[in-house]
């Protein structure tokens, strides 16, 4: 029986030092790239809520002023919380972002799930269906604003043009309403975001074992059954994705209220973020914009955070 011989690698002391200083490099290398990046974040990002937090209990003006003056501005706000008899503005910003964050992420979900269903019993034509729905997300909000605005109006669009077909009876002026403006900003978001939406809950769908549905089909569950019991369920990650994506452009959305409204009538659409704006860079008060922004990203954290615990308790399991 014969045996190969295998050679042996010696290494020089030159070549050991050459070996590990390209691992070391190696190693290195993603860090080096990332480092830009990272301390561009650190600073531009976190570095700026910071200071944001503090000009919060400042009286800065229309300029930072550094002198700390306690939770002044926060409890100028808390007065306007309840200053509905006439509302102040941060009442009427705060309770339009109830009304649109309920609507507009109850309807995206609801429409995004319904088309989602449809697309997926194989229907003729989804290759053409699916880049329609998901259409309007590639828009801005800007330009999804102004679209809205010219089709809203009742001087150019959706009313007029019925009335130039003679349904002289319709009225639809919304848009110039302070009562139902901010409906028209629901209207225009979940235009826009419902097909994403509809996306997501696809991918989910299509991940579905087929197996379990054939089995329960076989148990004699019926449709309606199937979807309550077994499939929406299986759906609950996807839900719980789309709420947190949805909730978070809710309560940043500001492009879309001015390109659509221009803060609508006597600024009945506000929402917190044209709020902030406006006091920060317009009237200003620069203390009070910034309390106003550390409670938009304290909202924005009680959304996030849980969801980021649940889901890195789970990788840990």
């Amino acid at each position: 029986m014969s045996t190969v011989a295998t050679p042996e690698i010696i290494l020089t002391p030159e070549r050991s030092t050459r070996i590990t200083l390209r691992s070391r490099l190696q190693d290195a290398l993603p860090k080096i790239v990332l480092a830009p990046s990272f301390v561009i974040t650190l600073v531009f990002v976190y570095g700026f809520i910071i200071w944001t937090g503090y000009l919060s209990f400042t009286n800065s003006k229309t300029f930072p002023s550094y002198d700390l003056t306690g939770a002044r501005a926060y409890q100028r706000l808390w007065r306007w919380t309840f200053e509905n008899d006439p509302p102040s503005s941060w009442y009427t910003s705060i309770t339009n972002m109830g009304i649109f964050g309920f609507l507009y992420i109850g309807i995206c979900l609801a429409l995004g799930l319904f088309l989602a269903i449809l697309l997926d019993q194989k229907i003729r034509g989804e290759g053409l269906l699916r880049p329609i729905y998901l259409y309007p997300m590639a828009l801005s909000f800007i330009v999804t604003g102004v679209a809205w605005k010219w089709f809203l109006d009742p001087g150019l669009g959706l009313e007029q043009t019925l009335h130039q077909w003679g349904w002289t009876s319709f009225h639809f002026d919304w848009i110039k309403n302070k009562d139902f403006v901010i409906y028209t900003v629901v209207i225009a978001g979940v235009w826009q975001a419902s097909g994403f939406v509809m996306a997501m809950f696809l991918a989910g769908l299509r991940g579905i074992d087929g197996e379990i549905m054939k089995a329960a089909q076989i148990d004699g569950a019926t449709t309606i059954q199937l979807y309550r019991r077994i499939i929406i369920p299986l759906l609950r990650p996807v839900f719980l994705s789309a709420f947190i994506v949805l909730a978070h452009m809710a309560i940043k959305s500001y492009d879309l209220v001015v390109a659509l409204t221009s803060g609508g009538p006597g600024g009945s659409a506000w929402l917190p973020s044209n709020f902030m704006y406006e006091y920060t860079f317009k009237r200003n008060e620069m203390a009070v914009g910034s309390a106003s922004a550390i409670i938009m990203l304290m909202t924005i954290s009680a959304i996030i955070v849980p969801y980021l615990y649940s889901e890195l308790r789970e990788k840990s399991r």
